[in-house]
């Protein structure tokens, strides 16, 4: 099924601690997924974190178009939600989001080797990339 925007199940899916495969256009170079953690908004968009001089930044300046795509982890029916877009980088919220992130994705921060590298990581400038969603194709068996 393809569609332009995230239906309300695609959001809760996507709200689980989950890993997306991000790309970004690289002109005629083929893309090259890499793993993220993300956060599907209210608004229907894809933000993630990441430092302002990466190459997926430095090729989404270049070409704005990139996709992300999550699946559900083995044991559970297969099921997964694509979202292509146009991708705009955020110099601001990276670290809130961030913060939120490292929450979502480990909820041990009492531990002290988690929390300190939290800290390290707060300590840096994070921009946010926004995929904004044009297609969405989705699968659920």
């Amino acid at each position: 099924m393809s569609a332009t925007s995230l239906t309300a199940e695609d959001i809760e899916f996507l709200r689980r601690p989950l890993h997306g495969f991000l790309s970004a256009a690289a002109g005629p170079l083929p893309p090259q997924p890499r793993p993220v953690w993300f956060e599907a908004t209210d608004e229907g968009t894809i933000q993630l974190f990441t430092g302002p001089d990466t190459l997926k930044v430095r090729r989404l300046r270049r070409d704005p178009r990139a996709s992300i795509i999550v699946a559900a982890p083995v044991g559970e029916r297969e099921r997964w939600v694509s979202v292509a877009g146009r991708a705009t980088v955020e110099p601001d919220g990276g670290n809130d989001l961030c913060a939120r992130l490292f929450a979502r994705y480990w909820d041990d921060l009492d531990d002290p080797a988690r929390a300190e590298e939290l800290a390290g990581m707060l300590a840096e400038h994070w921009v946010r990339i926004v995929i904004h969603p044009e297609v969405v194709r989705r699968f659920l068996n």
